[in-house]
């Protein structure tokens, strides 16, 4: 039996983690497809994510995301990320993150990586490679008028991607409960984007000028109920799970990641299994979408619903990790582990 090399651990800041990602979606969009594609074809463990919750805050959570990818990715690891959306009163963000590498070899951890970006990251990356790949399957065309419903860092990293993969808009709308939050993301928009800028008061009015539309809030529970809202059979990509009735699920051709995550944890389509007893109402996953399996007609809203797995976390986290060993950063911690003699 061969010797193992002595461990080392490393320690990855989220401006090591920007440094490597800002003006590399394309490839953050790729590992994520390859991702996508190593998890349809079984190369990956995606166990159920681990939802801590706090009776005196029902608002707030940490989720643990465990994984394991083969492949080229070749890594175990888990991320701990935190929802705490009272933080953006106080001026911090809602979310924050940790994420551990482990080797797949002899299963110590390498590395600890700031992971609010890496999250944001594959999460925008899921979203707009999404979009691309259900255009596709429905009838070519990309849509030119977009809408965002929530206005966080989700939705800036989502409109960053979307741009990467070469969508361009000629109108785009905005609505969030916050009359602040749609201001200084119109002011965002305003940097990049020539075409007109809508905030609308009203959720109605966004979904019915939008032929692609973002939900990216927070919200516990479905608060756009009308099916007749999306009667222009828009793209709609429900991120954050929660916003749509179950009226609306089963008004849509709907597209996950991974069927058996998504039914769970009170999302959309959770509840409507809840209320219908089954889940034909379910299309297929992305990867069904990307390998051709399944298309997207024309008369009804396509609908993706992401849960958000893990292993794309990993996917990135490895991207990164490896771009930051290639340029010499590693910010190696000496002596983390200490007990390497069985008898000392």
């Amino acid at each position: 039996m061969s010797e193992f090399l002595p461990p080392s651990f490393s320690v990855i800041s989220g401006a090591q983690v920007q440094a490597v990602t800002d003006g590399r979606e394309e490839e953050v969009i790729r590992a994520v497809e390859a991702a996508y594609r190593l998890h349809g074809e079984g190369a990956t463990v995606n166990p159920d994510s681990h939802f801590l919750t706090f009776p005196d805050r029902p608002s707030a959570r940490i989720i643990a995301l465990p994984a394991s990818v083969g492949g080229d990715v070749d890594v175990h690891g888990i991320k701990w990320i935190a929802s705490f959306p009272e933080n953006v009163a106080g001026g911090l963000p809602r979310a924050s993150a940790v994420l551990i590498l482990n080797d797949p070899r002899t299963g110590y951890p390498f590395a600890c990586m700031e992971s609010s970006v890496i999250s944001a990251a594959r999460t925008a990356a899921s979203a707009a490679l999404a979009a691309v790949a259900l255009g596709k399957a429905r009838d070519g065309r990309r849509p030119s008028r977009i809408g965002f419903f929530g206005t966080g860092l989700i939705a800036r990293y989502i409109h960053r991607y979307l741009a990467a993969a070469g969508f361009r808009f000629d109108a785009l709308g905005i609505h969030d409960l916050s009359a602040a939050h749609a201001e200084a993301f119109r002011g965002y928009l305003r940097r990049t984007e020539s075409g007109a800028i809508t905030v609308h008061d009203k959720p109605e009015d966004l979904v019915r000028s939008s032929d692609l539309i973002v939900f990216a809030t927070v919200a516990g529970e479905p608060h756009v109920t009308d099916p007749a809202w999306f009667g222009h059979n828009p793209l709609v990509l429900h991120i954050s799970l929660r916003d749509l009735s179950t009226d609306v699920v089963l008004a849509s051709h709907n597209v996950t990641d991974d069927v058996e995550h998504c039914m769970k944890a009170n999302t959309s389509l959770h509840l409507t299994e809840q209320r219908v007893g089954h889940r034909d109402f379910t299309a297929g996953t992305l990867f069904d979408v990307l390998t051709g399996r399944i298309t997207c007609p024309t008369d009804r809203p396509t609908v993706f619903s992401p849960f958000g797995l893990g292993v794309l976390d990993l996917a990135v986290a490895r991207f990164v990790y490896e771009e930051v060993a290639r340029d010499g950063a590693l910010r190696i911690i000496p002596d983390f582990f200490s007990e390497l003699r069985r008898y000392g």
